[in-house]
């Protein structure tokens, strides 16, 4: 037996509660982005202020709607699985550790909440960026982290699809 450990990621947890599996970002983003936008569009027909009112509305649903996608997905869970599987990928330089690729991975799977009904063709260019604006492209360049962030992306689309399927 070697002894290596494994790292594990932290779970998320809530700043004020402790709760594990909070998921504030995803919160507001599906504020900003999703209700408010819906909200106004709705609420213009009454006018400005039906505009401000719908804009308020539809940013408390459009945060539960962000919450819901990133409290379904477990950046402890998504670490774990791309920790494992991360060797049976083609791209991947079988000498590299899995820290060489985790922060694509990660990426992959903490972004994909922010942009929900998005396509990964979609999102990449801004994908690019934030793993770029964090520094991350200096352990693995983009043209070759892409391919990582992008598998974590459409692992999460698929099991979204599959859910929304069951559902149906």
């Amino acid at each position: 037996m070697n002894n290596e450990t494994i790292k594990v990621a932290r779970p998320n947890r809530d700043p004020i509660t402790g709760t594990p599996g909070a998921h504030p970002v995803g919160t507001g983003v599906g504020a900003v982005a999703g209700g408010a936008a819906v909200g106004a569009a709705i609420g213009t027909v009454a006018g400005p202020i039906g505009t401000g009112i719908g804009m308020a509305a539809g940013a408390v649903v459009g945060g539960l709607a962000g919450k819901a996608i990133a409290e379904s997905i477990d950046p402890t869970a998504e670490d774990l699985y791309w920790r494992t599987a991360y060797l049976e990928q083609d791209y991947v330089d079988d000498s590299s550790p899995y820290e060489t690729y985790q922060p694509a991975y990660r990426v992959g799977y903490e972004e994909y909440s922010r942009y929900p009904g998005k396509t990964w063709d979609e999102v990449e260019a801004d994908l690019r960026s934030n793993y770029e604006k964090a520094g991350y492209a200096v352990g693995l360049e983009w043209e070759k982290a892409r391919h990582a962030t992008r598998d974590a992306w459409r692992r999460l689309e698929n099991r979204f699809k599959a859910k929304k399927k069951g559902k149906q």
